[in-house]
């Protein structure tokens, strides 16, 4: 696990716990995921608190989507897209959970991200997966995040971090949900050392 250095929010301002997803398969995707948390870490409301480690993971496209409750599966179907640079960071921000959003956003449009299609590859992906306790619905934003529960590639990098954040919907701890996640053997995640590269 990585500590990271980055500014700290205002002392006389209120400030909140998440938890966010990295993904990236366009480009340099481990430069890209880290210069993302550079740049988060450059927004006066946002401090980067910890990052997990990354990890190289497979595509899981919506033709597969489907196979995650299937526990005896070991090869997913053929995909085009490149495999993903995953990962998870903490962070303590004074922004509520819109405004967040609306950074997360405009972050992932700085690194070059073109929103032409569900599942399709990306330079940046960005998600709010947790977010103190809180519970939310809305037509632009979910917390936790609907799928968390179901990626490995979200889970994995999200226990070295936050192992004991109790999901706030199901009760279980991260770290429980992360022993045998259901899509593990679809994008077998790979956990990378801070001295690797992907040539």
């Amino acid at each position: 696990m990585v500590k990271p250095t980055s500014s700290p929010t205002s002392s006389n301002i209120k400030s909140y716990q998440c938890a966010i997803a990295l993904g990236s398969n366009l480009g340099d995707s481990l430069a890209i995921v880290r210069a993302a948390l550079d740049y988060l870490a450059s927004t006066p409301e946002v401090e980067v608190v910890e990052v997990s480690h990354w990890y190289r993971t497979k595509p899981v496209t919506e033709a597969i989507a489907g196979l995650y409750s299937d526990r005896s599966t070991t090869e997913a179907s053929p995909v085009t897209q490149p495999d993903y640079i995953n990962g998870c960071a903490l962070l303590r921000t004074s922004l509520m959970p819109n405004r967040l959003l609306a950074v997360l956003l405009a972050t992932e449009a700085h690194f070059g991200r073109e929103r032409r299609e569900r599942w399709g590859a990306r330079t940046l992906d960005l998600d709010i997966l947790l977010y103190e306790n809180f519970v939310l619905d809305t037509p632009n934003l979910t917390i936790p995040h609907p799928r968390m529960c179901d990626r490995a590639f979200v889970l994995l990098p999200l226990a070295e971090i936050v192992p004991d954040w109790i999901h706030p919907i199901n009760g279980s701890t991260i770290g429980k949900l992360a022993i045998d996640p259901p899509d593990i053997y679809i994008c077998s995640p790979q956990k990378l050392n801070s001295e690797d590269t992907l040539e």
